[in-house]
């Protein structure tokens, strides 16, 4: 029987209808039309559907809409400001970070949720760059530019 589920989306109250076993992607994706969350691999084991559930990097294609009952979601979506891009969207973009851009919007939240936790990593971080990106797939190979993003976005957010 399906059931009311309420949580905050990119800072909005959202109330759907959902069944059981639908997965949060599928509720942003069908329900919300917020489509910037891709289908990857269906596994959790891509990143493409990457989203911020309570500020942590969440799977999205293998979170049961349910668990998001009550949290606040956030996806790429939520991140700019009008037409000023978010300074992790931002980066990606300078570093060329991108060529088809499946996997941007997972790395980009990736990103966020890592620079919150580590505002300014070092050259010793990469690791930690390397660490939080690994289970996030770039069919392009473009890993060189993404972990130059997240160095520039560091450094842009640490200006704040």
């Amino acid at each position: 029987m399906p059931s009311d589920l309420k949580f905050h989306v990119n800072g909005k109250e959202t109330t759907v209808s959902s069944e059981t076993g639908r997965s949060l992607l599928e509720v942003l994706r069908e329900d919300l039309k917020l489509t910037g969350t891709k289908y990857g691999c269906g596994e959790g084991a891509c990143g493409a559907c990457t989203v911020l559930v309570d500020g942590k990097p969440t799977f999205s294609c293998t979170t049961p809409a349910s668990e998001a009952n009550g949290k606040k979601v956030a996806t790429i979506e939520g991140l700019a400001e009008g037409d000023k891009l978010h300074p992790v969207q931002q980066a990606f973009c300078d570093a060329m970070a991108y060529q088809c851009g499946y996997c941007t919007p997972g790395m980009i939240m990736q990103t966020v949720a890592l620079l919150e936790q580590t505002p300014k990593p070092d050259d010793a971080a990469i690791a930690a760059i390397a660490k939080a990106l690994n289970g996030h797939l770039c069919r392009c190979c473009g890993y060189i530019n993404i972990a130059d993003a997240v160095r520039r976005a560091s450094t842009e957010l640490s200006r704040r």
